[in-house]
């Protein structure tokens, strides 16, 4: 405790900031005092006053110590235990006597849906914005983004929302400031936050279901990952493949989409449950990628006829179908389909952007073949959350599993990163880094 008062109590419950602000900052006294941060303000003089021009409150007195210059660090632990009040504008931070707590005016910027989508997405559907986020309140936290996802189902999920709405997307980020015990400053969380740099979120009020999380210690591993093979992804062809494809050993499964975040992961789960994996990707550089990960065959659907080549790959038909894509590609694996085969529908992605493909009706084989054909969203199985990151986490160690990011540098490149994944530029998961 300091000469300001006590420390460490929480702030009051309201405080007039342009009240404050406006009081005259008498110069030469100990009471107010204005400091620079020279880290920041290269322009900044000394804040130190010479003992000599300190003013003796009464005859025979030794002058006070000159105040103590404090700044706020994010890092250091207990965000309310200053004596003093900071606001922190811009380089510039004022020291204001007898107010025992800390304000700090964060500017979030964040990707607003400006403009419908028609066909593909252009810069045009996209705004960036600012906005000033409130003080933080009881329950509360402050999240910074570090990392951001880009996905294909931020295509057709945006169709439901309005124009001028915040674009959807998970992130990884790090807790800078908290008053909510269970979510400690310094702590890494994933939350559907959205395309924002910052965010306040009250767990007791988050609309994203369960999708609030702390991420588990990674170890070397970059945090990147709990957007792709150590998060939704990773769950997505954990729980889609295993639960609905049910794969045997020595069965042969087709994988569409294969070298991006979901399907390079089933590809790999199905070689470790001894299966014949074909991937269906867009370049020869994926189908390489795809033949390092341990896939028996691949396919170039923009060079290959799919339907021959599928020939050649499942010479004894396809048991298991893990569909990213649909369009004709799925049309193509239906056909080689074996009885009682098993198709998990992941997404179609292939009609996103444009009208949809027609392809031939496929009841007749659903009839003769018996199969079975199930679509799924990955929340699904939000009460096994945990299990499914345990169980990659695993297979990584054991060098099982391997992975590939597409990172893009940059906030004001959310979109661009979001026009090229759904062009298929990616290999691997794309992430933006903050």
């Amino acid at each position: 405790m300091d000469d300001d008062g006590e420390g460490g109590k929480d702030p009051p419950s309201e405080c007039n900031v342009e009240e404050i602000l406006s009081e005259e900052i008498v110069p030469g006294t100990v009471d107010q005092h204005i400091t620079h941060n020279p880290k920041n303000d290269h322009n900044a003089q000394p804040t130190s006053t010479p003992q000599e021009n300190l003013p003796l409150e009464k005859d025979n007195e030794l002058p006070k110590p000159p105040p103590r210059r404090r700044v706020y660090q994010p890092e250091s632990t207990g965000p309310w235990r200053q004596s003093s009040l900071y606001f922190v504008l811009g380089l510039r931070s004022i020291r204001i006597k007898k107010l025992n707590y800390l304000i700090m005016v964060v500017k979030a910027r964040k990707w607003l849906y400006a403009k419908k989508f028609e066909g593909e997405p252009t810069s045009a559907n996209f705004k960036l914005v600012e906005e000033v986020l409130p003080e933080l309140q009881d329950g509360e936290f402050l999240a910074q983004a570090e990392f951001l996802s880009v996905d294909p189902y931020m295509r057709p999920y945006m169709r439901s929302y309005e124009e001028g709405t915040l674009m959807i997307g998970g992130q990884v980020a790090k807790v800078i400031d908290s008053r909510n015990e269970k979510y400690p400053r310094g702590s890494i969380v994933f939350g559907q936050f959205g395309w924002r740099t910052h965010t306040i979120c009250n767990p007791d009020k988050y609309n994203g279901g369960s999708n609030l999380y702390l991420l588990p210690e990674f170890g070397s591993l970059p945090l990147s990952l709990g957007l792709g093979i150590l998060g939704m992804p990773g769950n997505t062809a954990y729980f889609g493949f295993l639960e609905l494809c049910t794969p045997k050993e020595g069965e042969t499964v087709v994988v569409s989409g294969a070298a991006g975040a979901v399907g390079s992961v089933v590809g790999q789960i199905a070689k470790i449950k001894g299966c014949r994996v074909i991937g269906i990707a867009g370049s020869d550089d994926k189908c390489s990628w795809l033949k390092d990960l341990g896939f028996d065959y691949t396919i170039n659907y923009k060079t290959a006829n799919v339907a021959e080549e599928l020939k050649k790959g499942a010479p004894k038909g396809v048991d298991c179908y893990f569909d990213n894509v649909g369009g004709t590609i799925t049309e193509a694996v239906m056909r080689q389909m074996n009885l009682y085969g098993r198709i998990s529908v992941c997404g179609t992605i292939s009609n996103y952007s444009s009208v949809p493909i027609k392809v031939q009706d496929p009841q007749t084989d659903f009839v003769f073949k018996q199969l079975k054909m199930e679509g799924f969203i990955v929340t699904k199985w939000s009460a096994r959350w945990v299990e499914g990151l345990t169980g990659l986490m695993q297979w990584i160690k054991e060098g099982k599993l391997k992975y590939q990011e597409t990172v893009t540098n940059g906030f004001e490149n959310m979109p661009q990163a979001f026009m090229d994944m759904l062009k298929g530029a990616n290999t691997g998961k794309a992430v933006v880094k903050v």
